[in-house]
């Protein structure tokens, strides 16, 4: 579970890049950040793996304060998959999905049973453990991605416009195997989005940002129903997408 309460971000030359920020993320959900270029979704993210500190409020993982838990330790208890999946080129697909749970320290067996597993789970082809990432197509490379998040058993998974820069058959492939994949794990998912298709397909529920703040929180039934002005006025801005 992740928690905000009243949190916002203001930097030291008085800039507030997000403020009065309240949600609550449940496990198993699907939670995605929706808004505008600038609103403040991705600052809203970076600031529960700690890669952004905030200034006010208060954020929790699973009932702890992350201010609470040293940020090294906090990442490696959060999945995080990014746009740009940034894996080690010189290493092997298994090697890339093994690093986390190598720095913690597990032993070999269990390390090569949750490799076996993730393989299983995301419907990747286990011939491809020696490959390198070079060798791998983009959605290969980001179903690899996805693994690497899920590989030490985190329960809370960030991510950051993960299959934006996919060909449109890739992207809905991947779409459907996350929903397929959650479905199965539970896990507790904080998913930020420009594609307002993308959130109605994979959103237990959305959060529209403007200007730092929450615009409206709702399921996509209720996003669609909506008569709050800003969130009509950005259905309209994306109608001709929206199917």
């Amino acid at each position: 579970m992740i928690e905000f309460k009243d949190v916002g971000k203001t930097y030291a030359d008085g800039t507030k890049a997000v403020q009065h920020v309240n949600f609550t993320v449940d496990q198993g959900e699907i939670f995605c950040l929706i808004g505008p270029s600038g609103c403040g979704k991705t600052t809203t993210m970076k600031m529960v793996n700690r890669l952004i500190d905030h200034t006010e409020g208060q954020i929790w993982i699973d009932g702890e304060p992350i201010m609470s838990i040293n940020e090294h330790e906090l990442r490696r208890r959060i999945g995080y998959v990014l746009q740009q999946i940034a894996l080690f080129p010189h290493m092997t697909i298994e090697e890339n999905v093994s690093v986390v749970p190598e720095l913690l320290k597990w032993d070999k067996e269990k390390v090569a049973r949750r490799v076996d597993e993730l393989f299983r789970l995301t419907g990747l082809n286990t011939s491809l453990k020696k490959k390198y990432p070079s060798e791998l197509s983009g959605g290969q490379q980001q179903r690899v991605g996805v693994m690497r998040a899920l590989a030490a058993e985190q329960d809370v998974i960030l991510m950051d416009e993960p299959f934006s820069a996919l060909d449109p058959i890739s992207r809905e492939q991947l779409q459907n195997d996350l929903l397929h994949l959650n479905e199965e794990l539970g896990k507790t998912i904080l998913f930020v989005t420009h594609d307002m298709n993308e959130a109605l397909k994979l959103g237990s529920r959305i959060c529209l940002m403007n200007a730092g703040e929450i615009a409206f929180i709702g399921t996509k039934e209720e996003v669609l129903a909506s008569n709050d002005p800003f969130v009509q006025e950005f259905m309209r801005q994306v109608r001709g997408k929206v199917e």
